[in-house]
């Protein structure tokens, strides 16, 4: 009868209590391994988005440049000429000649406000866009944003700053380098996420 009462007895509160206590270990790491999981999809994504975007503003800039290019004659004045593709880098020109500082340290804290000089191209359009209000700080990513009626409303955390080669520095040939960068707060990291990539592009001489 004493055997088959031992058989009988159920485990002890102590017994229950570890087994709880390592299960519920096993969840929280499960669960712990799955948010990083998550957080590491997202950044990923997100940094596709915005590599598209930088993307799409670069391949604007060549063509507005090579447009600038076959135009370009010796004593050319843009200034009064009408709107073309080539006055537009002009533009683009004459907008990095305001920066006399070089191109701004990436942030580390918090993503800053893009200097007075940045601009940004409206890629619909093939124009560019260099009003300071137009940028603001990104609510998810660095994107481009657009209205119901196709009209660049925001450039949430995205930018260019031109800078231009200085002619007393020696170089053979001038250019101007197109700084594009993105900033914006992402899932899982305590510093913003920073991307950026620099165009190269050669003045016409003659």
């Amino acid at each position: 009868m004493l055997k088959q009462q031992r058989a009988r007895r159920g485990d002890t509160l102590i017994e229950v209590l570890f087994a709880v206590s390592v299960f519920s270990l096993v969840v929280v790491s499960a669960l712990a391994l799955m948010n990083q999981g998550t957080a590491a999809s997202q950044r990923s994504l997100e940094m596709t988005i915005v590599r598209q975007q930088m993307d799409n503003q670069a391949d604007t800039l060549r063509f507005l440049h090579a447009s600038y290019v076959q135009a370009y004659y010796s004593g050319i004045d843009l200034s009064s000429a009408p709107d073309s593709p080539a006055k537009e880098y002009y533009r683009v020109v004459q907008q990095a000649a305001k920066n006399t500082a070089g191109a701004s340290a990436f942030g580390s804290g918090t993503c800053g406000t893009p200097p007075n000089h940045s601009f940004v191209f409206d890629t619909s359009k093939a124009t560019m866009v260099s009003d300071s209000t137009i940028f603001k700080k990104p609510d998810t990513f660095s994107q481009l944003v657009y209205n119901g009626s196709g009209v660049l409303t925001s450039s949430d955390g995205l930018w260019i700053e031109g800078v231009r080669t200085n002619p007393s520095s020696g170089a053979n040939a001038g250019y101007i380098d197109f700084h594009i960068r993105a900033c914006w707060d992402t899932l899982g990291m305590s510093v913003p996420m920073n991307l950026g990539t620099i165009v190269r592009l050669y003045e016409p001489r003659g």
